[in-house]
């Protein structure tokens, strides 16, 4: 089941990060995208056992998630277990908070 509030973060946190968590996101998604960059189910390491898209971005082809922005959420864990979430619960759900917060201003 899709969790929008999970793909909403990712793509805040590519667009507009919070100021306070900037560099630990940048830090957080270079490291994980050092981990997709080698695994199979990388669009681009797809191709070479004939993955075929028309998508321009780099996305893993076994979640459908654009890696720019699946890599900076926080709270998200990669579905082959490659990477886990960095936030405990309590503070994912402070997050979904501000999301919802920053929705309604």
């Amino acid at each position: 089941m899709l969790d929008f509030s999970k793909i909403y973060e990712g793509w805040r946190n590519k667009i507009i990060p919070p100021a306070h968590l900037k560099e630990f996101i940048n830090l957080t998604s270079r490291e994980r995208m050092e981990i997709c960059l080698q695994c199979e189910h990388h669009s681009e390491n797809a191709k070479e056992k004939g993955y075929k898209t028309l998508r321009p971005d780099a996305h893993c082809v076994e979640c459908g998630c654009t890696l720019a922005a699946k890599t900076k959420c926080l709270s998200c864990v990669c579905p082959l277990e490659k990477w886990m979430d960095v936030l405990s619960e309590e503070q994912e759900d402070k997050l979904k908070k501000d999301i919802k917060y920053g929705q309604e201003k």
